[in-house]
Formats: structure tokens, sequence, C-alpha cells
């Protein structure tokens, strides 16, 4: 079997699926307390570095996406399937569970 190798360039999202990556998470408090691993929340803001062809209607058409690559989204808390490739992290998720875009 042979191994393979993911990268950013070789992931395609299918249907209304994106694929973002994870904006770093805060290392200090507003009071300037430095926090731990443990103790940071999941971030929830991240960049489109991937876009599916968009959803199947039931007559067969394709609907469009309303995002597109380059956009910043804030996206539901636990949605989405996390994947870490190399050392960034990144969300797999449907186009649903985008909340907004963030500008």
């Amino acid at each position: 079997m042979a191994a393979i190798t993911l990268s950013v360039s070789t992931v395609k999202p299918l249907g209304d699926r994106v694929f973002i990556k994870v904006s770093e998470s805060e290392e200090k408090t507003a009071g300037g307390i430095l926090l731990p691993d443990s103790a940071k929340e999941k971030p929830q803001v991240g960049e489109i570095v991937a876009v599916g062809s968009g959803k199947r209607n039931d007559d067969g058409t394709r609907q469009s996406i309303d995002i597109a690559v380059g956009d910043k989204v804030l996206y539901s808390k636990y949605a989405g399937t996390d994947i870490k490739l190399g050392t960034e992290e990144y969300v797999l998720l449907s186009e649903k569970d985008i909340l907004a875009i963030v500008s």
C-alpha cells in the first residue's frame, strides 16, 4: 500500500464543504497572564484555503457557495473535522457551519 502525503494543495473539499486554516489561539489574557495549552480555547476564526464545488440540488444543478478562498470566517465551535498537516491546523466543515465572514 502506497503512502499518501497530504498538503493543502492536494486537499479538494467535496460538495458544500470548505477547508479552513485555523487562526492562532490567544497566548495571553487581556491582563497579560500567559495561558498554558490546556487552558486555551479552540479558536473559531480561520481563513478559507479551499472550497468545494457546491451542494447538488434535486435537479442535478450545483448551488454556488457564498464564500471564497481567502475569506476570514467565524464558524461553529464544535463543527467540522480537525486536521493537522505538518505544524498547521485545519478544519474541514460544511458551509452551513460557517456563521459569518469577518472583515
